[in-house]
Protein backbone atom coordinates (compact mmCIF):
# COMPACT_ATOMS: atom_id res chain seq x y z
CA UNK A 1 0.00 0.00 0.00
CA UNK A 2 2.05 3.49 -1.02
CA UNK A 3 1.16 6.30 1.61
CA UNK A 4 1.26 10.34 0.88
CA UNK A 5 4.11 11.09 2.50
CA UNK A 6 3.07 14.55 2.86
CA UNK A 7 0.32 13.29 5.44
CA UNK A 8 1.42 9.74 6.76
CA UNK A 9 3.81 9.79 9.61
CA UNK A 10 5.22 6.34 10.32
CA UNK A 11 6.28 7.01 13.81
CA UNK A 12 2.70 8.31 14.81
CA UNK A 13 1.55 4.92 13.19
CA UNK A 14 3.76 2.92 14.92
CA UNK A 15 2.93 4.27 18.24
CA UNK A 16 -0.64 4.18 17.73
CA UNK A 17 -0.57 1.03 17.32
CA UNK A 18 1.58 0.16 20.33
CA UNK A 19 -0.81 2.58 22.46
CA UNK A 20 -3.73 0.49 20.77
CA UNK A 21 -2.32 -2.89 21.78
CA UNK A 22 -1.55 -2.13 25.15
CA UNK A 23 -4.79 -0.56 25.58
CA UNK A 24 -6.35 -4.42 24.12
CA UNK A 25 -4.17 -6.00 26.69
CA UNK A 26 -5.56 -4.45 29.49
CA UNK A 27 -9.30 -4.64 28.56
CA UNK A 28 -8.36 -8.66 28.30
CA UNK A 29 -7.16 -8.67 31.80
CA UNK A 30 -10.17 -7.01 33.26
CA UNK A 31 -12.00 -8.93 30.58
CA UNK A 32 -10.81 -12.82 31.79
CA UNK A 33 -11.46 -11.45 35.45
CA UNK A 34 -14.69 -10.41 34.94
CA UNK A 35 -15.64 -13.79 32.98
CA UNK A 36 -15.06 -15.44 36.46
CA UNK A 37 -17.61 -13.39 38.21
CA UNK A 38 -21.59 -13.10 38.15
CA UNK A 39 -23.16 -14.39 35.15
CA UNK A 40 -20.03 -13.86 33.13
CA UNK A 41 -18.85 -17.30 33.23
CA UNK A 42 -22.03 -18.59 31.09
CA UNK A 43 -21.67 -15.52 28.97
CA UNK A 44 -18.17 -16.63 28.00
CA UNK A 45 -19.29 -20.02 27.42
CA UNK A 46 -22.29 -18.74 25.17
CA UNK A 47 -19.50 -17.31 22.65
CA UNK A 48 -17.59 -20.41 22.33
CA UNK A 49 -20.78 -21.94 21.34
CA UNK A 50 -21.25 -19.38 18.69
CA UNK A 51 -17.51 -19.04 17.84
CA UNK A 52 -15.85 -22.34 18.87
CA UNK A 53 -12.80 -21.59 16.16
CA UNK A 54 -11.62 -18.08 17.62
CA UNK A 55 -9.00 -17.43 20.31
CA UNK A 56 -9.97 -17.15 23.83
CA UNK A 57 -8.91 -13.92 23.54
CA UNK A 58 -10.24 -13.28 20.49
CA UNK A 59 -13.61 -14.06 21.84
CA UNK A 60 -13.62 -12.32 24.89
CA UNK A 61 -12.67 -9.53 22.47
CA UNK A 62 -15.57 -9.57 20.81
CA UNK A 63 -18.06 -9.94 23.88
CA UNK A 64 -16.67 -7.17 25.48
CA UNK A 65 -17.63 -4.79 22.03
CA UNK A 66 -20.64 -6.75 20.42
CA UNK A 67 -21.73 -9.21 22.59
CA UNK A 68 -24.90 -10.06 19.85
CA UNK A 69 -22.22 -11.30 17.62
CA UNK A 70 -23.22 -15.33 16.34
CA UNK A 71 -20.72 -14.99 13.59
CA UNK A 72 -17.66 -13.13 12.51
CA UNK A 73 -15.44 -12.94 9.46
CA UNK A 74 -12.62 -10.32 8.25
CA UNK A 75 -13.41 -7.65 5.47
CA UNK A 76 -11.59 -10.11 2.79
CA UNK A 77 -13.54 -12.80 3.90
CA UNK A 78 -16.61 -12.03 4.14
CA UNK A 79 -16.43 -10.58 0.79
CA UNK A 80 -15.37 -14.34 -0.22
CA UNK A 81 -18.38 -15.48 0.95
CA UNK A 82 -20.31 -12.91 -1.56
CA UNK A 83 -21.21 -10.84 1.49
CA UNK A 84 -20.42 -7.36 1.68
CA UNK A 85 -19.64 -5.32 4.97
CA UNK A 86 -22.65 -2.40 5.52
CA UNK A 87 -21.17 1.15 4.75
CA UNK A 88 -20.66 3.09 8.24
CA UNK A 89 -20.27 -0.24 9.87
CA UNK A 90 -17.42 -0.04 12.66
CA UNK A 91 -15.02 -3.41 12.74
CA UNK A 92 -14.56 -5.15 15.86
CA UNK A 93 -11.03 -5.22 16.87
CA UNK A 94 -9.04 -8.36 17.84
CA UNK A 95 -5.45 -9.91 17.43
CA UNK A 96 -4.00 -11.47 14.83
CA UNK A 97 -1.42 -13.33 14.31
CA UNK A 98 1.83 -11.17 12.87
CA UNK A 99 5.15 -12.88 13.50
CA UNK A 100 8.51 -12.05 11.68
CA UNK A 101 11.88 -13.40 11.52
CA UNK A 102 14.92 -11.62 12.90
CA UNK A 103 18.84 -12.80 13.10
CA UNK A 104 20.06 -13.68 16.75
CA UNK A 105 23.28 -14.66 17.71
CA UNK A 106 23.93 -17.50 19.79
CA UNK A 107 26.37 -20.58 20.72
CA UNK A 108 26.81 -22.86 17.58
CA UNK A 109 26.21 -26.35 19.54
CA UNK A 110 27.61 -29.65 18.50
CA UNK A 111 24.85 -33.18 17.49
CA UNK A 112 24.78 -33.67 21.09
CA UNK A 113 23.15 -29.80 21.67
CA UNK A 114 26.95 -28.64 23.66
CA UNK A 115 28.52 -25.53 22.78
CA UNK A 116 31.19 -26.33 20.66
CA UNK A 117 34.89 -24.16 21.85
CA UNK A 118 37.41 -22.19 20.02
CA UNK A 119 41.23 -23.07 21.09
CA UNK A 120 40.89 -20.94 23.79
CA UNK A 121 37.95 -22.51 25.22
CA UNK A 122 35.63 -19.72 24.39
CA UNK A 123 31.60 -21.06 22.61
CA UNK A 124 31.90 -20.69 18.99
CA UNK A 125 29.41 -18.06 17.93
CA UNK A 126 27.19 -17.94 14.92
CA UNK A 127 24.09 -16.13 13.65
CA UNK A 128 20.64 -17.69 12.82
CA UNK A 129 17.35 -16.80 12.13
CA UNK A 130 14.32 -17.39 14.67
CA UNK A 131 10.44 -16.69 13.96
CA UNK A 132 9.51 -13.93 16.62
CA UNK A 133 5.34 -14.69 17.55
CA UNK A 134 3.94 -11.31 17.37
CA UNK A 135 0.58 -10.02 17.04
CA UNK A 136 -1.56 -7.18 15.71
CA UNK A 137 -4.64 -5.78 15.81
CA UNK A 138 -7.75 -6.22 13.35
CA UNK A 139 -10.95 -5.88 12.26
CA UNK A 140 -13.65 -8.35 12.66
CA UNK A 141 -17.34 -7.71 11.53
CA UNK A 142 -20.37 -9.76 12.59
CA UNK A 143 -22.72 -11.48 9.98
CA UNK A 144 -25.00 -8.40 11.34
CA UNK A 145 -22.83 -5.67 9.81
CA UNK A 146 -23.31 -7.48 6.25
CA UNK A 147 -25.63 -8.25 3.57
CA UNK A 148 -25.24 -10.74 0.62
CA UNK A 149 -25.76 -14.19 -0.08
CA UNK A 150 -27.14 -16.57 2.67
CA UNK A 151 -25.01 -18.58 4.49
CA UNK A 152 -25.40 -22.41 3.93
CA UNK A 153 -26.21 -23.79 7.20
CA UNK A 154 -24.66 -27.99 7.85
CA UNK A 155 -28.17 -28.43 9.35
CA UNK A 156 -26.83 -29.31 12.88
CA UNK A 157 -29.57 -27.01 14.42
CA UNK A 158 -32.55 -29.25 12.81
CA UNK A 159 -31.23 -32.29 14.64
CA UNK A 160 -32.56 -31.42 17.91
CA UNK A 161 -36.25 -31.05 17.59
CA UNK A 162 -37.06 -34.75 15.45
CA UNK A 163 -36.25 -38.46 16.51
CA UNK A 164 -34.31 -38.84 13.60
CA UNK A 165 -32.42 -36.12 14.22
CA UNK A 166 -31.78 -37.12 17.72
CA UNK A 167 -30.74 -40.70 16.46
CA UNK A 168 -28.61 -38.80 13.81
CA UNK A 169 -26.53 -36.53 16.47
CA UNK A 170 -26.33 -39.18 19.25
CA UNK A 171 -24.72 -41.42 16.39
CA UNK A 172 -22.67 -38.82 15.39
CA UNK A 173 -21.34 -38.20 18.72
CA UNK A 174 -20.89 -42.36 19.47
CA UNK A 175 -18.62 -42.03 16.21
CA UNK A 176 -15.97 -39.69 17.32
CA UNK A 177 -16.06 -40.36 21.57
CA UNK A 178 -12.85 -42.76 21.16
CA UNK A 179 -13.85 -44.60 23.85
CA UNK A 180 -16.92 -47.41 24.54
CA UNK A 181 -20.42 -45.81 25.36
CA UNK A 182 -22.91 -47.85 27.06
CA UNK A 183 -26.30 -47.65 28.24
CA UNK A 184 -27.29 -48.92 31.66
CA UNK A 185 -29.49 -48.69 35.06
CA UNK A 186 -26.99 -46.90 36.91
CA UNK A 187 -28.05 -47.74 40.89
CA UNK A 188 -26.00 -44.76 42.30
CA UNK A 189 -28.72 -42.91 40.77
CA UNK A 190 -25.82 -40.81 38.39
CA UNK A 191 -27.09 -40.14 35.05
CA UNK A 192 -23.48 -41.35 33.78
CA UNK A 193 -20.10 -41.94 34.70
CA UNK A 194 -16.23 -42.33 32.85
CA UNK A 195 -14.57 -45.12 34.34
CA UNK A 196 -10.96 -44.44 34.70
CA UNK A 197 -10.06 -48.03 34.57
CA UNK A 198 -12.36 -49.48 32.44
CA UNK A 199 -11.38 -46.52 29.88
CA UNK A 200 -15.15 -46.11 29.03
CA UNK A 201 -19.02 -44.53 29.37
CA UNK A 202 -21.68 -45.26 31.07
CA UNK A 203 -24.57 -43.43 30.68
CA UNK A 204 -28.21 -44.18 32.80
CA UNK A 205 -30.75 -45.82 30.35
CA UNK A 206 -33.85 -43.91 29.53
CA UNK A 207 -33.43 -40.42 30.07
CA UNK A 208 -34.85 -37.96 27.58
CA UNK A 209 -33.06 -36.83 24.34
CA UNK A 210 -31.76 -34.04 26.08
CA UNK A 211 -30.64 -35.06 29.01
CA UNK A 212 -28.44 -38.40 27.26
CA UNK A 213 -26.54 -36.00 24.98
CA UNK A 214 -25.59 -33.55 28.08
CA UNK A 215 -24.50 -36.97 29.97
CA UNK A 216 -22.49 -38.28 26.88
CA UNK A 217 -20.82 -35.03 26.05
CA UNK A 218 -19.83 -34.28 29.64
CA UNK A 219 -18.41 -37.72 30.63
CA UNK A 220 -16.62 -37.65 26.82
CA UNK A 221 -15.10 -34.27 28.36
CA UNK A 222 -13.88 -36.28 31.44
CA UNK A 223 -12.70 -38.47 28.81
CA UNK A 224 -10.58 -36.25 26.60
CA UNK A 225 -9.45 -34.39 29.85
CA UNK A 226 -8.84 -36.42 32.80
CA UNK A 227 -8.16 -39.87 31.70
CA UNK A 228 -4.99 -41.76 32.76
CA UNK A 229 -3.58 -40.92 29.02
CA UNK A 230 -4.27 -37.29 29.20
CA UNK A 231 -2.75 -36.78 33.06
CA UNK A 232 0.42 -39.02 31.58
CA UNK A 233 0.60 -36.12 28.96
CA UNK A 234 0.48 -33.28 30.58
CA UNK A 235 0.84 -34.02 34.27
CA UNK A 236 -1.25 -32.20 35.16
CA UNK A 237 -3.15 -32.66 38.92
CA UNK A 238 -6.74 -31.08 39.01
CA UNK A 239 -9.00 -30.85 41.78
CA UNK A 240 -12.63 -32.84 41.58
CA UNK A 241 -13.78 -29.44 41.36
CA UNK A 242 -12.28 -28.32 38.70
CA UNK A 243 -12.53 -31.70 36.86
CA UNK A 244 -16.35 -30.94 37.43
CA UNK A 245 -15.97 -27.53 35.98
CA UNK A 246 -13.90 -28.31 32.72
CA UNK A 247 -16.53 -30.89 32.31
CA UNK A 248 -19.61 -29.46 32.68
CA UNK A 249 -18.37 -26.14 30.80
CA UNK A 250 -17.62 -28.16 27.57
CA UNK A 251 -20.91 -30.12 27.74
CA UNK A 252 -22.62 -26.39 27.98
CA UNK A 253 -20.61 -25.13 24.93
CA UNK A 254 -21.22 -28.24 22.89
CA UNK A 255 -24.98 -28.32 24.11
CA UNK A 256 -25.47 -24.62 22.92
CA UNK A 257 -23.86 -24.85 20.04
CA UNK A 258 -26.62 -27.21 18.44
CA UNK A 259 -29.73 -25.73 20.54
CA UNK A 260 -30.56 -28.20 22.79
CA UNK A 261 -32.00 -26.72 25.98
CA UNK A 262 -28.87 -25.37 28.63
CA UNK A 263 -31.40 -23.62 31.27
CA UNK A 264 -30.41 -25.91 34.09
CA UNK A 265 -26.47 -25.80 33.82
CA UNK A 266 -25.48 -23.98 37.25
CA UNK A 267 -21.83 -22.54 37.54
CA UNK A 268 -22.50 -21.03 40.89
CA UNK A 269 -18.94 -23.51 41.86
CA UNK A 270 -16.74 -21.34 39.36
CA UNK A 271 -16.62 -17.97 41.24
CA UNK A 272 -14.81 -20.49 44.19
CA UNK A 273 -12.85 -22.76 41.74
CA UNK A 274 -11.21 -19.82 40.13
CA UNK A 275 -10.36 -17.56 43.40
CA UNK A 276 -6.71 -16.84 43.90
CA UNK A 277 -6.04 -17.50 40.51
CA UNK A 278 -3.31 -15.31 38.31
CA UNK A 279 -4.99 -14.60 34.73
CA UNK A 280 -2.48 -16.63 32.80
CA UNK A 281 -3.73 -19.44 34.58
CA UNK A 282 -7.71 -18.74 34.29
CA UNK A 283 -7.01 -18.24 30.13
CA UNK A 284 -4.87 -21.22 30.27
CA UNK A 285 -8.22 -23.09 31.92
CA UNK A 286 -10.37 -21.54 29.22
CA UNK A 287 -8.25 -22.41 26.81
CA UNK A 288 -8.42 -25.87 27.51
CA UNK A 289 -12.27 -25.83 27.86
CA UNK A 290 -12.62 -23.88 24.42
CA UNK A 291 -10.03 -26.09 22.62
CA UNK A 292 -11.87 -29.43 23.93
CA UNK A 293 -15.80 -28.00 23.12
CA UNK A 294 -14.20 -26.87 19.64
CA UNK A 295 -12.39 -30.18 18.77
CA UNK A 296 -16.05 -32.17 19.61
CA UNK A 297 -18.47 -29.50 17.23
CA UNK A 298 -15.68 -29.83 14.47
CA UNK A 299 -15.61 -33.34 14.49
CA UNK A 300 -19.42 -33.89 14.94
CA UNK A 301 -20.57 -31.39 12.38
CA UNK A 302 -17.44 -33.46 10.13
CA UNK A 303 -19.67 -36.48 10.97
CA UNK A 304 -23.25 -35.45 11.15
CA UNK A 305 -22.66 -34.52 7.65
CA UNK A 306 -21.26 -37.73 6.67
CA UNK A 307 -24.31 -39.61 7.78
CA UNK A 308 -26.66 -37.51 6.45
CA UNK A 309 -25.24 -37.98 2.88
CA UNK A 310 -25.62 -41.55 3.28
CA UNK A 311 -29.34 -41.36 4.44
CA UNK A 312 -30.06 -38.76 1.41
CA UNK A 313 -28.22 -41.73 -0.74
CA UNK A 314 -30.74 -44.56 0.89
CA UNK A 315 -33.76 -42.34 0.61
CA UNK A 316 -32.83 -41.33 -3.02
CA UNK A 317 -32.32 -45.50 -3.66
CA UNK A 318 -35.19 -46.31 -2.25
CA UNK A 319 -37.40 -43.78 -4.16
CA UNK A 320 -35.81 -44.14 -7.65
CA UNK A 321 -33.89 -47.44 -7.36
CA UNK A 322 -36.47 -48.96 -9.88
CA UNK A 323 -35.59 -46.10 -12.38
CA UNK A 324 -32.41 -46.94 -12.48
CA UNK A 325 -30.67 -48.61 -15.67
CA UNK A 326 -28.28 -51.43 -13.45
CA UNK A 327 -31.88 -52.36 -11.90
CA UNK A 328 -32.72 -54.17 -14.34
CA UNK A 329 -30.39 -55.93 -16.26
CA UNK A 330 -33.18 -57.53 -19.19
CA UNK A 331 -34.08 -53.70 -19.96
CA UNK A 332 -33.19 -52.19 -23.61
CA UNK A 333 -30.70 -49.57 -22.19
CA UNK A 334 -28.11 -48.18 -24.13
CA UNK A 335 -26.36 -47.27 -21.62
CA UNK A 336 -23.96 -49.40 -18.86
CA UNK A 337 -24.68 -52.28 -20.69
CA UNK A 338 -22.51 -54.67 -23.22
CA UNK A 339 -24.71 -56.39 -25.40
CA UNK A 340 -22.84 -59.48 -27.01
CA UNK A 341 -24.39 -60.53 -30.48
CA UNK A 342 -24.37 -62.98 -31.52
CA UNK A 343 -25.19 -64.52 -27.82
CA UNK A 344 -22.38 -67.18 -26.95
CA UNK A 345 -23.51 -70.60 -25.70
CA UNK A 346 -20.94 -72.24 -23.34
CA UNK A 347 -23.70 -75.32 -22.30
CA UNK A 348 -22.27 -77.69 -25.42
CA UNK A 349 -18.37 -77.34 -23.36
CA UNK A 350 -18.09 -80.47 -21.58
CA UNK A 351 -15.95 -81.89 -19.41
CA UNK A 352 -14.83 -84.63 -22.06
CA UNK A 353 -13.79 -82.11 -24.77
CA UNK A 354 -10.45 -81.34 -25.12
CA UNK A 355 -9.33 -77.56 -24.56
CA UNK A 356 -6.19 -76.68 -26.62
CA UNK A 357 -4.54 -73.88 -24.92
CA UNK A 358 -2.22 -71.26 -27.15
CA UNK A 359 0.96 -69.97 -25.81
CA UNK A 360 2.81 -66.88 -27.58
CA UNK A 361 6.13 -67.77 -29.07
CA UNK A 362 8.92 -66.19 -26.65
CA UNK A 363 10.65 -63.23 -27.86
CA UNK A 364 14.19 -63.68 -28.93
CA UNK A 365 16.99 -62.49 -26.24
CA UNK A 366 19.73 -60.51 -27.19
CA UNK A 367 21.88 -63.36 -27.20
CA UNK A 368 19.69 -65.55 -29.20
CA UNK A 369 19.38 -62.22 -31.80
CA UNK A 370 23.12 -62.28 -32.12
CA UNK A 371 23.43 -66.23 -32.87
CA UNK A 372 20.95 -65.84 -35.67
CA UNK A 373 23.11 -62.72 -37.21
CA UNK A 374 26.15 -65.14 -37.14
CA UNK A 375 24.74 -67.78 -39.43
CA UNK A 376 26.14 -67.87 -42.72
CA UNK A 377 24.07 -66.29 -45.76
CA UNK A 378 24.42 -70.13 -47.56
CA UNK A 379 22.74 -71.54 -43.96
CA UNK A 380 19.94 -68.61 -44.65
CA UNK A 381 19.07 -69.33 -48.29
CA UNK A 382 18.53 -72.76 -47.70
CA UNK A 383 16.35 -72.36 -44.98
CA UNK A 384 14.16 -69.43 -47.45
CA UNK A 385 14.27 -72.01 -50.20
CA UNK A 386 12.61 -75.16 -47.99
CA UNK A 387 9.92 -72.54 -46.46
CA UNK A 388 9.33 -71.32 -50.31
CA UNK A 389 8.80 -75.05 -50.94
CA UNK A 390 6.27 -75.83 -47.85
CA UNK A 391 4.11 -73.09 -48.76
CA UNK A 392 3.60 -73.73 -52.30
CA UNK A 393 0.78 -76.01 -51.94
CA UNK A 394 -1.40 -73.58 -50.07
CA UNK A 395 -0.17 -70.53 -51.88
CA UNK A 396 -2.91 -67.98 -51.44
CA UNK A 397 -2.19 -64.51 -53.34
CA UNK A 398 -2.02 -61.63 -51.42
CA UNK A 399 -5.72 -59.84 -52.05
CA UNK A 400 -7.04 -63.28 -51.70
CA UNK A 401 -5.51 -62.81 -47.81
CA UNK A 402 -6.49 -59.66 -47.24
CA UNK A 403 -9.99 -60.12 -48.57
CA UNK A 404 -10.52 -63.11 -46.25
CA UNK A 405 -8.92 -60.76 -43.28
CA UNK A 406 -11.60 -57.86 -43.83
Amino acid sequence: MAYDTSTFDPKAAAEARKAEMEAMTAKLENGVKDVFSSDGYKEYLNFCAKLPRYSVNNQILIMLQKPEATMCQSFSGWKDMNRHVKKGEKGIRILAPAPYKMEREQDKLDGNGKAILDKDGEPIKEKVEVTINAFKPVSTFDISQTEGDPIPTIGVAELTGSVEGYKTLLEAIQDVVPVPITFENIESGAKGYFHLEENRIAVQEGMSEAQTVKTIIHEAAHQALHSKEAFDSSAEKKSKNQKETEAESVAYVVCQHYGIDTSDYSFAYVATWSEGKEVPELKASLDTIRRTASDLIVKIDEKVQAITQVQDMDKFMEAHGDELPFDNPEADQPVGFIKISPPVDLSDLGSDKKIEITVESKTASKEEKGKEKKKSVKEKLSAGKAKVAKEKKTKVKPDKDLQAAM
